[in-house]
């Protein structure tokens, strides 16, 4: 599964009564979690006891990876967000949806890799020490250089703050091409200008 070793697999069944409970979830909540989410399993631990050629972290003593089984393809990011904080454990989920597998990890900010087949998802064991894996998972999903000169931390912000920037300049666009005023129209040019400008310097 996902090219781990055997060793590290364990399948242990997660119930969302544990999650409502945990969170004392109100109805609303539990009917968004279930309308996401079909069943839970933790089915692999990455460890020095299941892997004993690696080293004990600095930061991480262990990694599980969850999978998640869903309903639907359009999932609500605010329930994977509430399994991390149900489970204090550094976690690779494994979201499938029908044959289709999207691998997510949180670190600084939730960090997805593209939809594939199942079969062709795959969660790569790369270091010395499980703070290294953990790096390089990470780096690897969120499709970051574990290599440059930025910390993978300071990539995820820089990126996000890019990615809001050119969400901010199309709101403004569109906002521009229908405005009839053309003071009001001038002055959104303007302020999509500096936008771009911001962009530039990021």
């Amino acid at each position: 599964m996902y090219q781990l070793p055997i060793s590290t697999i364990i399948n242990k069944p997660l119930y969302k009564k544990a999650v409502y409970e945990k969170f004392n979830l109100k109805t609303a909540e539990r009917e968004r979690f279930d309308a996401d989410i079909s069943k839970m399993m933790l089915v692999a631990r990455i460890s020095t006891a299941t892997i004993p050629a690696l080293a004990e972290g600095e930061k991480i003593k262990g990694i599980y990876v969850l999978l998640v089984t869903l309903k639907r393809k359009d999932y609500d990011t605010k329930n994977i967000l509430l399994l991390q904080k149900l489970i204090p454990q550094k976690i690779i989920f494994a979201l499938q949806y029908e044959d289709e597998t999207q691998l997510c990890i949180f670190h600084t900010l939730l960090q997805k890799s593209e939809w594939k087949p199942t079969e062709e998802a795959t969660i790569p064991l790369q270091g010395l020490s499980l703070d290294d894996v953990w790096n390089n998972i990470v780096a690897d999903i969120g499709k970051l250089d574990s290599h440059s000169e930025e910390t993978l931390e300071e990539q995820i912000i820089n990126r996000d703050q890019r990615e809001k920037l050119l969400r901010q300049i199309e709101v403004l666009e569109k906002r521009c091409r229908a405005e009839k005023q053309t003071r009001k129209k001038y002055e959104l040019h303007q302020e999509i200008i500096k936008l771009k400008e911001k962009l530039k310097n990021e």
